[in-house]
């Protein structure tokens, strides 16, 4: 049943921290929008500022990997049943699914099939694996949303309903200015593990051990950047007394900015290094059960979305084996070393911005879903 005061119901679910982000962002330009508006879903801490009343937190089912996607299977399993069930109930008519594919997309398949119409922002990134979802995709969104200009083109070869709307991140990473690298004294590292606790679990001793011995090779200042959800408590106490570490929880751009080199877990978090023009050694590791798939499947000649924007390898990275703390403090401490090369890096990231397309996506995409709400399409 449609609740009783007649309010438009509209479906959001955002199921990781930037998508988080992004989805908050699109709903506050859209309660400008469309003023009655009611909006429920799976979120984190953002969408819920932004209005989004929560059946579930998006942290409950938030990781990366085969293996470790079984262990919140049921609980994902049972947010999956509730939120179709708030669907029914509400009598909701629009969706927008936000990133998160192997969640959204069988929840798009459910809601095709009752009727509801599905915006997907941030799409699948099946231009680079598994590209038999694009059929899907066709056949069960009726809106994409996408940020990149290179995905507008795939999607709608494929028969798929996509506008490129730019990257919100434009607009969230402000343009800060970054000190000049000198040579010599104490350098500023800063350590970005992930946005998921599955990624920190993954990441956090290895960084830790790498910096370690990065310590004896040279004076070093290292801030750990704790991503928007994740407790701080567990970055506490990681680096061995003696040296200078902090913990980031507050003014994370400006901290990123004011350092000399990142460590920084693949995934949106390149993108906010790369905007404010830090330097950075890309790093990831998974279980050996998804890097052995992922490795069949992916086609690609980098993992990072700094590397596939500015299509080049302008940073470096160090995946799975390779990502070795001793790896890891071997190339840092290189880098660190190499005024010109750091240099170089930081005039490559300057083409990110531009890349990135222009300011303004969050209104645009809104104004797309405020289309689809009152039963328009582009």
């Amino acid at each position: 049943m449609i609740e009783p005061d007649g309010a438009e119901q509209l479906l959001v679910v955002a199921g990781e921290a930037s998508g988080d982000t992004h989805a908050a962002e699109l709903l506050h330009e859209l309660a400008g929008r469309c003023p009655g508006l009611k909006t429920f879903g799976l979120g984190g801490g953002r969408c819920a500022e932004a209005g989004l009343e929560r059946v579930a937190k998006s942290s409950e089912i938030s990781v990366v990997g085969i293996t470790e996607a079984w262990r919140i299977l049921p609980r994902a399993l049972k947010i999956f049943r509730l939120l179709l069930a708030e669907v029914d109930r509400r009598g909701a008519r629009t969706a927008l699914l936000v990133d998160f594919p192997e969640f959204n997309l069988r929840l798009a398949k459910a809601l095709a099939k009752r009727g509801v119409r599905v915006v997907y922002y941030v799409s699948p990134q099946v231009w680079a694996w598994r590209r038999g979802r694009v059929k899907t995709i066709a056949r069960v969104v009726d809106q994409m949303l996408v940020l990149f200009p290179f995905e507008e083109a795939f999607y709608r070869e494929h028969g798929v309903d996509a506008i490129h709307v730019g990257h919100p991140l434009v607009d969230q990473v402000p343009v800060l200015d970054r000190p000049p690298i000198s040579a010599g004294g104490r350098r500023t590292l800063c350590l970005l593990p992930g946005s998921r606790s599955s990624e920190v679990r993954a990441h956090l001793p290895v960084m830790a051990e790498a910096v370690t011995l990065l310590a004896e090779r040279m004076d070093l200042s290292i801030r750990w950047i704790v991503a928007p959800g994740l407790d701080p408590a567990r970055f506490e106490h990681v680096v061995p007394s003696g040296l200078d570490c902090e913990v980031v929880t507050e003014a994370r751009f400006e901290a990123i900015a004011a350092a000399d080199l990142a460590l920084c877990a693949s995934g949106t978090a390149t993108l906010e290094v790369g905007l404010l023009g830090t330097p950075m050694i890309v790093i990831y590791k998974v279980s050996r059960l998804t890097s052995w798939i992922g490795r069949t499947l992916i086609r690609l000649p980098s993992i990072s979305l700094v590397n596939l924007v500015l299509d080049r390898p302008a940073v470096p990275e160090l995946l799975q084996e390779a990502a070795t703390a001793q790896s890891i403090s071997s190339l840092a401490g290189d880098l660190l070393s190499d005024l010109v090369r750091l240099r170089s890096m930081i005039g490559d990231l300057a083409e990110l911005r531009t890349r990135l397309g222009e300011s303004g996506a969050s209104s645009r995409a809104a104004a797309v879903v405020e289309r689809v709400l009152q039963g328009e399409k582009e």
